[in-house]
Parts: C-alpha cells; sequence; structure tokens
C-alpha cells in the first residue's frame, strides 16, 4: 500500500472514531510503528489530525465529541459522568467547603451531594448549578458573580477572580476539556474557564480533575494545570496501563 493510501484510510478511521492508536495501526498495515507516526507527524503538519499519547485524534474543527459550549454537552455521557460523580462525593466530608467549575461533570457532582445530603458549603460560578441549590433549599450555597460567559453558563473574568481570592477551598472538582499526560498538561477552551480553574487549584488543600477517560486522547487549546499539581483524577473506568504508568510517575492518584 503506498503512504497515500494508507493516510487515507488512517484519516477514515479517525473519521469514524474520532482517534487512532499507533500500535493498533502498526498491526493492520503490517508496519513498523515508527512508520506510523511517521504518517501521523505528516498528518499533524497538514491540519488533520492532532497527534496525542501512543496516537492520534481529531483536531478541534473536525471533533464532533466536544463542543465548548456547555449547553450542547449536558446530556451527552450520563451514565459516565454520573459515575464519575458517586466516587467525587464520597471524598468529601461534613464541613467541608467544596468549590466546583463550569463542568457538565460538576452538574452531576451536585446533583449527587444534594442526594447524599451531606452538610457542606458548595462554592460555584456556574449558573446550572446555582439553579440546583437554589431547588434543594438545604446544601449551603455561595454563587460566585462576574461577567456572564454564555458558552459555560456560568461567571467568569476579573470580578470572579477577586472574588475567589479570600476563599479556602477544602477541595475542588475541575472539569477538563483535554488531558496529555505525555506533555504534562491539562487543557480547556476557554481561557477565562481556565484562569478560573487556575485560581481554584491554588486555594484549594485537595485538588481533582473529573473527566471520562476518553479526554485523554484529545487536547484544547489552553493549558489550566499539569498533573503535578492535582492529587487525583476521578475517572468512569481505569484509563489505559501506559497512561496510569505516566501518571504514578507524577504522583497523581486514579480514582476509577
Amino acid at each position: 500500500m503506498f503512504v497515500e493510501e494508507r493516510q487515507k484510510k488512517i484519516l477514515e478511521i479517525l473519521q469514524e472514531n474520532q482517534k487512532v492508536r499507533v500500535k493498533e495501526l502498526s498491526r493492520m498495515f503490517e508496519v513498523t510503528e515508527d512508520c506510523i507516526r511517521k504518517d501521523l507527524a505528516s498528518m499533524e503538519g497538514r491540519g488533520l489530525l492532532k497527534r496525542a499519547y501512543g496516537g492520534a485524534v481529531l483536531t478541534e474543527g473536525m471533533h464532533p465529541g466536544h463542543s465548548n459550549a456547555v449547553s450542547s454537552r449536558k446530556e451527552k455521557n450520563l451514565k459516565e459522568k454520573q459515575r464519575i460523580a458517586k466516587k467525587a462525593v464520597k471524598l468529601i466530608s461534613d464541613g467541608d467547603v467544596v468549590f466546583l467549575d463550569t463542568s457538565t461533570t460538576n452538574l452531576e457532582v451536585a446533583r449527587e451531594i444534594i442526594r447524599s445530603k451531606r452538610n457542606v458549603t458548595v462554592v460555584s460560578c456556574m449558573l446550572d448549578i446555582a439553579n440546583l441549590f437554589a431547588a434543594d433549599g438545604n446544601t449551603g450555597f455561595i454563587l460566585l458573580g462576574g461577567e456572564f460567559n454564555r458558552s459555560q453558563i456560568g461567571f467568569l473574568g476579573s470580578l470572579t477572580l477577586s472574588m475567589m481570592e479570600n476563599f479556602r477551598f477544602d477541595l475542588c472538582f475541575m472539569g477538563v476539556v483535554g488531558a496529555d499526560v505525555k506533555g504534562n498538561v491539562v487543557t480547556t477552551y476557554v481561557p477565562e474557564d481556565g484562569a478560573m480553574k487556575q485560581k481554584a487549584i491554588s486555594k484549594s488543600r485537595r485538588r481533582y480533575l473529573v473527566m471520562e477517560t476518553k479526554k485523554f486522547d484529545f487536547q484544547a487549546n489552553y493549558v489550566f494545570t499539569d498533573f503535578t499539581q492535582v492529587d487525583g483524577i476521578i475517572c468512569e473506568k481505569e484509563p489505559q496501563e501506559e497512561i496510569r504508568e505516566v501518571l504514578r510517575e507524577y504522583g497523581t492518584e486514579i480514582i476509577a
């Protein structure tokens, strides 16, 4: 098979599955892994894909699996998010002050906090989370204001960061768009969202990422932290062993 034919087939597989892995492609095309890596590098140079740890994913403009608009993600992968939420709430103790960022996974964490009847105070800048606790009426809740960001359905910007300054959170849960363990970066789309996440991490005694394992195969364009700055990652299932090995080197716990 010619190089052009192989790369065309790789792109077809990528568009169907949203990701490809070097080892699998090597076996499929009966070529070396180095050969596949060269293919992926060439395709990345033409803007056809984005290389990730162990393979590649679609570039942001071609990727159907993630939107930077919260409203379009609320009902996606709901069972996975609910599994993550149940694990997250087990880390919370009565009396804790908990920060939840503008994340659809944290919507499920908020619902689970309400179901568990924990005696805690939740702080967030996400309007949907505020609405949940307004309807609950039992859990302590503080809504941070600022400039309203419609894509995140929450308040972001300098005023929000200023309001966060005097808080000290017992723990925070951070939503994630993409996570690159090889590059040691965790990413989001919106810079103001990234700044809010950075501030929350710096003000928290314990820090956790809440994310589906598929996000290890995707990257956005704004880095807000790295794996050494968080205590753990809460996933719906165990990530691949090669990812777990790297996270162990960073000292980052996997809760799955």
